[in-house]
């Protein structure tokens, strides 16, 4: 049984998830504010939080960059801001999705699924595997860091998943809509070809030599994108 908690002010709507939730067989907690939802964090263990960007007392924004100092349990964050830049906010500081108001309540139901079922996955694959080198790049996949040269390279949490999903696929061509799925674990329809070449560039500033003429990160035109492991 899933484990859901649920932060939003919005009592009618709160009440109509999570009554949806419990229908489809989630255990739901739900909460009205940060605080209350953050103690709820600590207090228990969950599969996924649902977080609203606008409560009472600050931003989901604000409470994610709080939770992912300390956890890496999924976050979908629920909000009425459908632009990029608020896309991009939301993703770049530790959010796996972003479902925009008002939405179809079967489609938040398999977008919780996915990003679980995704996070699982995830969390298989770092038991298997501690690290992934190529060059002189590192990936050390139990800590989420990134070495360049003996020297930890900052990524955002977008760029982090970009960048180990080509690097478990070495020298092989993946679309944008094989990274997009692999990122997200959805259609990535909210997202336009023009913001994953944006994560592209910043991505390639950070961990190439020459950014405008990438060693590792190949563009492959009309297709996608590959990692290149050749020296």
């Amino acid at each position: 049984m899933e484990s859901i908690l649920l932060i939003e002010d919005d009592t009618t709507l709160a009440m109509g998830i999570e009554y949806s939730l419990k229908d489809e067989g989630m255990e739901v907690e739900v909460k009205y504010n940060i605080k209350d939802g953050y103690s709820a964090f600590k207090e228990k263990d969950f599969d996924l939080i649902l977080l609203d960007v606008i409560l009472p007392d600050g931003t989901g924004y604000d409470l994610c960059k709080k939770i992912r100092k300390e956890s890496n349990i999924p976050i979908i964050f629920l909000t009425a801001c459908d632009d990029e830049v608020n896309v991009i906010m939301g993703l770049d500081i530790g959010g796996d999705d972003y479902v925009t108001k008002p939405f179809r309540v079967k489609e938040l139901i398999s977008r919780i699924r996915a990003t679980i079922r995704r996070n699982k996955m995830n969390n298989n694959r770092i038991r298997q595997e501690d690290t992934i080198s190529f060059g002189s790049i590192v990936i050390n996949i139990r800590e989420n860091r990134v070495i360049k040269d003996d020297r930890e390279i900052i990524l955002t949490p977008i760029e982090y998943k970009l960048l180990l999903a080509l690097a478990q696929n070495p020298n092989r061509v993946l679309t944008r809509t094989q990274i997009l799925e692999k990122i997200w674990d959805l259609s990535g329809h909210f997202i336009d070809d023009n913001t994953l070449s944006v994560h592209i560039r910043r991505l390639r500033e950070k961990i190439e030599d020459f950014p405008a003429n990438p060693k590792y990160i190949k563009t492959v035109r009309g297709v996608g994108y590959k990692l290149s492991c050749k020296d």
